[in-house]
Order: structure tokens, then sequence, then C-alpha cells
């Protein structure tokens, strides 16, 4: 039996996914080409050449993924919202059977007793908007808007909460300064005007769901940033990838102003992006909650290379996951606490969205997992014991799924998928998760 851990009555435990990930169906019922269709045909871009064409069929076997989930004794389940499946040209026309899939997973979750929690973009743009620009069109900020009203117009009877965003700054760096992600551009610092138009988005979508009554949030990746050493010059490094990483998509929304982005060479009107009024847009909405996505924390030494003010250098002496991502879970109590420390009464409460890890699938009998999971409970319950709101946990992932440019090859679920036949099985952290569910309602319940 799993430790309780000691977190508050009413917290909502959850399991996380993504559209692209799991849906598969992305030629079915009228959906429109997303920029991870066009990204993974491309030649070379994906491991093993693997798409998201079928990925785990839930279009066809979300009831099956909903009873696992009923299994587990979920609160809540974070999905995502196919933009292209709603809205194929990413404007004008809405597509009525889109909208009814996700019609009929909201009703078979709240008939499951799970409250559905949505998230509005999870990287998956229409490639129509992608050609007029994507991300580095302002005007895709609007189309954001306009397709946040048509789904919440559809589900907000029955959804009370929204995420707007998930993880702008790995889809900004990923997608448009590396090109390791969809869209595949490869801009370094000039994709920033991407991270500008997604907060723009965040805020115009904002406005109109809470005009409709409706509690909004947005999610980023978060890591506590640690110098290599104790230098004057590491830890200037330091600050200026602490700014691009955590502060760049979080002081616009809780503060209103954008960090000092001069250590990285970028202007204060990121490249002519930023016109006035538009901080206020973001802000003036506010959040109801505050979504944080934790994997590990960040190491960062004086930059060897000069096009870069800072080098990422590895965390020694700790376990790492099969992604090559180092295990601290005390890194997740440092982020809550130190988001306090920056932010004090501007912080909402929060929910962790996303936390997990890849497993080697010869791992057995997933002891790596379910020992990943119990340190960062245990970091987050000392977490709430040192003040810090936390309303619910949502672990990343109910099932193996699609990694983007890693296709099939990391394994993140509670639940194994044999991509050849869709079979399900449950992995021995499906059962831990499950009983501590459990054993939390039955403390408040004694």
């Amino acid at each position: 039996m799993p430790d309780r851990f000691d977190l508050p009555a009413g917290f909502r435990w959850g399991v996380a996914t993504a559209a692209y990930q799991i849906e598969g169906a992305v030629e079915e019922d009228g959906r429109g080409p997303s920029v991870w269709d066009t990204f993974s045909a491309r030649p070379g871009a994906v491991r093993d050449g693997h798409t998201g064409a079928v990925a785990c069929d839930h279009y066809h076997r979300y009831p099956e993924d909903i009873a696992l989930m009923e299994g587990l004794g979920l609160d809540g389940y974070r999905f995502s919202i196919a933009w292209p499946r709603v809205l194929p040209t990413g404007t004008a026309t809405v597509n009525p059977a889109g909208l009814a899939f996700y019609d009929r997973l909201v009703d078979d979750l709240l008939a499951a007793g799970i409250t559905p929690l949505p998230t509005l973009f999870h990287w998956d743009l229409p490639q129509a908007l992608e050609d007029a620009g994507g991300w580095l069109n302002r005007d895709t900020a609007y189309r954001f808007a306009e397709y946040a009203a048509v789904v919440a117009d559809r589900l907000g009877d029955r959804v009370p909460a929204w995420i707007t965003l998930n993880e702008p700054f790995v889809h900004t760096v990923f997608g448009y300064a590396l090109g390791t992600h969809a869209p595949g551009r490869a801009l370094m610092f000039e994709s920033l005007p991407a991270a500008h138009h997604q907060l723009l988005a965040h805020g115009l979508a904002a406005s109109l769901l809470h005009e409709r009554g409706l509690e909004v949030m947005l999610s980023n990746n978060l890591t506590p940033v640690w110098p290599a050493s104790d230098s004057a010059e590491d830890g200037a490094a330091a600050r200026a990838y602490d700014a691009l990483h955590n502060r760049l998509f979080t002081d616009p929304v809780l503060l209103g102003t954008y960090p000092d982005l001069s250590a990285l060479g970028v202007p204060d009107d990121i490249y002519g992006a930023i016109r006035p009024g538009d901080t206020d847009l973001i802000h003036t909405p506010g959040l109801d909650g505050l979504g944080v996505n934790y994997y590990n924390p960040t190491r960062i030494a004086a930059p060897t290379d000069p096009g870069l003010p800072f080098d990422l250098v590895d965390i020694p002496d700790v376990p790492h996951t099969a992604f090559g991502w180092p295990v601290v879970p005390d890194g997740l109590r440092q982020l809550l606490t130190g988001l306090k420390e920056s932010y004090g009464a501007a912080l909402p409460p929060i929910t962790i969205t996303e936390n997990g890890c890849s497993v080697e699938e010869s791992t057995t009998p997933d002891q790596p997992r379910i020992d990943f999971l119990a340190g960062h409970l245990d970091a987050l319950a000392q977490a709430v014991a040192e003040g810090i709101d936390v309303r619910g946990y949502y672990t990343w992932s109910l099932i193996d799924n699609y990694e983007w440019s890693e296709g099939f090859s990391q394994r993140f679920g509670l639940v194994h998928v044999d991509f050849e036949t869709q079979k399900r099985t449950p992995r021995a952290s499906y059962a831990w998760y499950r009983d501590l569910i459990a054993v939390h309602r039955r403390r408040f319940a004694e």
C-alpha cells in the first residue's frame, strides 16, 4: 500500500494526455491537417519515421480509456482539443463532427464521475494557419480566440475550467527556435514573436472564457534553474536562462510586464512584436489557476558557444529517466516555493498539470516510475506544508503515446500500449496510483 502523503481534502487526482499524441484518425470526419501531420511526414524529422496518424487510436477507443480512468478512481482528466478537428483551416468553417467527438468524450467522462479539464492548444496548429505565418503572425492570436469561443460555447455548459495553452516555452523553443519540433523553424531568438503571440492568444481567449463564466488556467513547463557553480559568470547565465524559460511566460500573465531579456540580446519590444496595450490584454483577464508541468531542474553554466548566453549542463549523481532527464523530486518543492517568493499575492492556486517519467520498456515491475511518482508527491506534500496552495496533480501520462520527435520510443504511461494491436495493459504504477488515490480518499472519509 502506498504512503498517503499529507495532501488536503478536496485535492484533485488526475491524468493527462494530448490530442495529437493519442487520438489518431487524422484524416477522419473532416479533420484538417496540423503542423504535426506535415512535420512528421518530413524524412528524418521524427525517430523511425513515426507519425501520429494512428497513435493510440483514442478517437475510436476513448470508451476503453475512460474505463481505465474510472478504474483509477480519478477526479479529473486533462486532455487537449485538436484545433484542426474543430476548425479544419483554423478559422471560419466549423466541423460539426469534430465538436461532436468532444461532446461524446465530455459526456462519457462526466458519466464516469470524472471532471474534464481541456487544453485548447497542445501544439497541433492547423497547417493552414502555419502557412500564413503560424505563431509568428499576430493574426493567429485572434484566430485562436475565435476557436476558443467556438469550443467554449459548445462545451462550457459542462466544463467549468479551461487551460488555454500548453507549454508555450517548449513550443516556441523546439518548434520555432531550434526546429526539432513542428513546425520545424530554426530562428533562434528571432523566434520570440511566437512567444508573444501565444501569450496574446491566451489573454484574448481568457477574456472570452471569463465572459462566459468559465475559469481559466495556463500551463507551462517550469524548472528551478541552478547555476553550475558559485561563479558570477554562471550566476549571470542562470538568471538569463530563468528569464527565458520561466519568467518570459509567467511575468506578463501574473505581473503585466516582460522580464529583462537584454542578456539574451533581445530588444524590449521582442523584435517589434509587442504593441501598445498588449501587456494589458495578456495580464488583465487574470488567471484562476496556474498549471505547472514539472519534469526536472535545469543546471546552467556560462556559455562556451558565443551564439548563446548560457550552457545547459547535466546534473550529476542523480538517477536519469529513459529520456535522459535527471530525476530530482525536491526540485518540484523548490520550484513551487520559488514561485511564491517571486510572485507573492499575484500567484493563483497551482495545479500540477504534468509530472511523470519515461521508463525503459524492459523495466519490471515498473519500479522506477513508482519511485518517481512517490518522490515527487512527497516533495509536493512538503511544498503544501510550507504554505503553497496546490489544488491537484495530473500525472503524465495515462497511456503510452506518440512522444513528438521521439516517435513511439519513449513510454510515459501508467498503461502500456502495444502500438501494433492497440492492446492496453495496466502497469504496476497504475495499481500503485489507484491505491494511493483510494488511501487519500479513505483518510478524509474516516
